[in-house]
């Protein structure tokens, strides 16, 4: 049985950082990509960014494009993404996901049960 359990989420003040985890099981990480969702209240839920199984490869959103990270450590079967320069409109709940990549979310199959994100101005 696959599970994805996100931690590391928490209140921020605007340009501040935040790195948050993801820990895997009943999944090796190398066969799947692993992605993090956003979703804001009333929002759809958003692409962050993802990192390809097969390699350390990744692809992020143009919104978050040189501010966030996503690292993998194949040997704790974690998913990191470090969040740099946040801003108020980063506040949401930040999925893990795990599928088959891309950046639409009926890609994935599994996900976790979210961490809420809050940048305060």
């Amino acid at each position: 049985q696959v599970q994805l359990v996100e931690s590391g989420g928490g209140l921020v003040q605007a340009g501040g950082s935040l790195r948050l985890s993801c820990a895997a099981s009943g999944l090796t990480l190398s066969t799947a990509a692993m992605a993090w969702f956003r979703q804001a209240p009333g929002k759809e839920r958003e692409f962050v960014g993802v990192i390809r199984g097969s390699s350390p490869s990744t692809s992020y959103a143009d919104s978050v494009k040189g501010r966030f990270t996503i690292s993998r450590d194949n040997a704790k079967n974690r998913v990191y993404l470090q969040m740099n320069s946040l801003a108020p409109e980063d506040t949401a709940v930040y999925y893990c996901a795990a599928g088959y990549g891309g950046s639409r979310p009926t890609a994935y199959a599994y996900w976790g049960q979210g961490t809420q994100v809050t940048v305060s101005s």
